[in-house]
C-alpha cells in the first residue's frame, strides 16, 4: 500500500509558515502584533515558520512530483502532511486566535471579561487548540491526505512528558513525590475497589469490569490496554472503557480549571488535583495547561502525580489477575503471563521521563538540586538589590509577623538587601503566598525571590519545547475525539465510571483543600 497522496496541501502549508516567518521577522506584521499583544511569539513565528515552512515545501514538492513505492519511506514521509496539518493548527490558535480572544475578553472589562469569560473558562491557546481538533475531525472530518500523520501527536505528548523530566530534581520529587504517592496510592487502589465491587454489584462481566477498574482507577487508555489481556477482555469491552475514559475525561480536561479558578487554587494543589482525578495522561496535561497557559509550574505537579498514578500500573495488573482468577475460576481461564504482560504493555514514554529526571538530578542540564527548573544563586547584581524604599515597605509590615523563622529571614534580607539562602527563601515565598504584608510590601519580598533564582539556559530551551509540545499534540488529541467514540461510553460502564469518577474527583479536592498548602 501507498500511504502518500499527490495533494498540494503540504506544500502550501510549507509556502504559509514560511510567508509567517517572513512577515513577523521584517516588521509587516507588526500592526497586527501590537493589536494581538502576542510580541513573545514573534521568535516562534520566525523560527519554527522558517524550519517547518522548509521542511513542508521541500516534501511537499516531493508528494506532489515524486515517484512513490511501497515502502517505509514513503510510510514515514506521508505523516509528515498530517504532522505539519496538526502543528498550523496549533500555532494558528497559539498566535493568533487565542491572543485574539484575549484582547476581545478583556473588552468586557477587567472582571467580566479578563477575570470570568477569559480566565475562568479557560479560554487560551490549550482549550482553543483541543476545540479546533474537535471541531475539524466532528464537522469537517480529517483530510485523506492528513490521515497517516495525525497519529503523531501522540508521540508529541509522550515526548513533551519525557523532557519533563529535565525540570525535576531529587529533591523537589523527595518533597512533593511522599504526598504524591500517599495521595495516588490512596485514591489508586480505591477506584480499582470501588469499581470491582461496583462491577459485581451491577452484573457486568468480570472482564469488563477488570479493564474498567484499570482505565478508571490508574491511568486510562495505557492501564486499559495492560489489563485487557489479564482480564481476557472482549473488543467491544476494551472500546466501552475506552469511551467512558474519553468522555469523563474530556469534561474533567474543561470542568476542572472552571472549578480550580472558582476555588481559586494554588498551582500546587491544582496540579495535585488534576494528576489525582483526571484519567488520562494527555487530558491532565490538557487540564493543568489550560489552568496555567503561560507557565509551567502547574503542568510539573500534574505530571508528578501522574507518572506516580502510573507507576501503580504493575500493581494494579497483578491484582486484577489474582481477581479474575478468583471470580472466574481456574477452569475458564486463560493461562496469562503476568510478568511479560507488564514488561510489554509498560508505559515506555514513562521510563523516558525516569531517565531525564535522573540525568537532571546530576546536574547535566542545571545545578542538581534545582527548583522548578531553577536553582538558587544570591550573587546578584547591584541593581537587583533591595533599595532603600523597597527596605522601608518591608520594615513598616515586620510587626505581622508572628514566627521566628520567618522574622530572621526577613531581618537578614534587609541587613544584606538581599536573600541569603535557600532556607530563607522558602520561608519568605511562605510569606508572601500567605498575603501576610500589604499589597507593596508583598511585591518587594517576590521580587526578592525572583532576583536569586535563576533559570539554566539548557532548562529555558527545554521548557519552550515542552510547551510547544504540548500544544501541538493536545491540537492533535483534539483532532482523534469523535462524537461516535463517546457514544460507546454508555450503559453501565458509563454509569460506574461516572459514580467513581465523581466520586474521586470530590474527594480528591477535599484532601487537597485540607492538606495540600503552596510551599513545598
Amino acid at each position: 500500500m501507498v500511504y502518500t497522496k499527490k495533494h498540494p496541501a503540504l506544500l502550501i502549508m510549507g509556502i504559509i509558515l514560511i510567508a509567517i516567518a517572513f512577515m513577523a521577522d521584517s516588521g509587516a506584521m507588526s500592526g497586527l502584533i501590537g493589536f494581538l499583544k502576542n510580541k513573545k511569539y514573534v521568535g516562534e513565528m520566525v523560527g519554527m515558520g522558517y524550519a517547518f515552512g522548509a521542511v513542508g515545501f521541500i516534501i511537499g514538492a516531493w508528494h506532489m512530483w515524486g515517484t512513490h513505492k511501497e515502502g517505509n519511506a514513503d510510510y514515514y514521509l506521508s505523516s509528515v502532511a498530517g504532522g505539519l496539518f496538526i502543528l498550523v493548527v496549533a500555532m494558528t490558535v497559539r498566535w493568533f486566535v487565542a491572543p485574539w480572544i484575549a484582547v476581545m475578553s478583556k473588552a468586557f472589562g477587567p472582571v467580566m471579561g479578563a477575570k470570568y469569560l477569559h480566565d475562568v473558562l479557560g479560554l487560551n491557546y490549550v482549550v482553543l487548540g483541543i476545540l479546533a481538533g474537535i471541531i475539524i475531525v466532528n464537522v469537517f472530518k480529517i483530510p485523506e491526505w492528513a490521515e497517516n500523520g495525525v497519529r503523531l501527536s501522540r508521540l508529541g505528548l509522550k515526548t513533551g512528558v519525557i523532557l519533563l523530566g529535565t525540570l525535576y530534581s531529587l529533591g523537589e520529587l523527595a518533597s512533593l513525590g511522599k504526598l504524591s504517592a500517599v495521595m495516588v496510592g490512596i485514591f489508586v487502589l480505591g477506584a480499582v475497589g470501588m469499581v470491582l465491587w461496583l462491577g459485581r454489584m451491577r452484573k457486568i462481566p468480570n472482564s469488563m469490569g477488570g479493564v474498567l477498574a484499570a482505565g478508571m482507577g490508574v491511568c486510562g487508555v495505557s492501564a486499559t490496554i495492560a489489563a485487557a489481556p489479564v482480564v481476557n477482555a472482549k473488543a467491544v469491552e476494551i472500546a466501552y472503557t475506552i469511551g467512558t475514559i474519553l468522555l469523563w475525561g474530556v469534561g474533567c480536561m474543561f470542568l476542572f480549571p472552571v472549578i480550580g479558578h472558582l476555588l481559586d487554587l494554588g498551582y500546587i494543589q491544582f496540579g495535585a488535583w488534576a494528576g489525582t482525578g483526571i484519567l488520562n495522561s494527555a487530558q491532565v496535561a490538557g487540564a493543568a495547561l489550560a489552568y496555567q497557559p503561560d507557565g509551567i509550574e502547574t503542568l510539573k505537579v500534574a505530571e508528578i502525580f501522574n507518572i506516580t498514578r502510573v507507576l501503580f500500573l504493575p500493581i494494579i495488573v497483578l491484582w486484577l489477575a489474582l481477581w479474575y482468577v478468583k471470580h472466574e475460576g481456574e477452569e475458564n481461564t486463560q493461562q496469562v503471563k503476568i510478568g511479560k504482560v507488564i514488561i510489554e504493555k509498560f508505559p515506555v514514554f514513562v521510563l523516558g521521563f525516569i531517565l531525564m529526571f535522573a540525568l537532571s538530578s546530576t546536574g547535566v542540564f542545571a545545578p542538581a538540586q534545582h527548583y522548578k527548573g531553577k536553582y538558587f544563586d544570591n550573587d546578584i547584581k547591584t541593581e537587583k538589590l533591595l533599595k532603600d524604599e523597597q527596605i522601608a515597605a518591608v520594615t513598616a509590615d515586620m510587626g505581622k509577623l508572628e514566627r521566628d523563622d520567618q522574622k530572621a529571614a526577613i531581618s537578614r534580607m534587609l541587613k544584606n538587601k538581599k536573600v541569603m539562602s535557600i532556607d530563607d527563601e522558602t520561608l519568605i515565598r511562605g510569606i508572601y503566598n500567605a498575603k501576610v504584608f500589604s499589597k507593596a510590601a508583598n511585591k518587594v519580598l517576590k521580587r526578592a525571590t525572583k532576583a536569586v533564582r535563576h533559570t539554566a539556559p539548557m532548562i529555558g530551551k527545554f521548557r519552550q519545547w515542552i510547551t510547544l509540545l504540548f500544544a501541538f499534540g493536545l491540537t492533535g488529541l483534539g483532532m482523534q475525539i469523535t462524537f461516535s467514540a463517546m457514544k460507546q461510553a454508555g450503559g453501565q460502564p458509563l454509569v460506574i465510571g461516572g459514580i467513581v469518577g465523581t466520586t474521586k474527583a470530590v474527594a480528591a479536592l477535599i484532601v487537597i483543600l485540607m492538606f495540600v498548602r503552596e510551599t513545598i
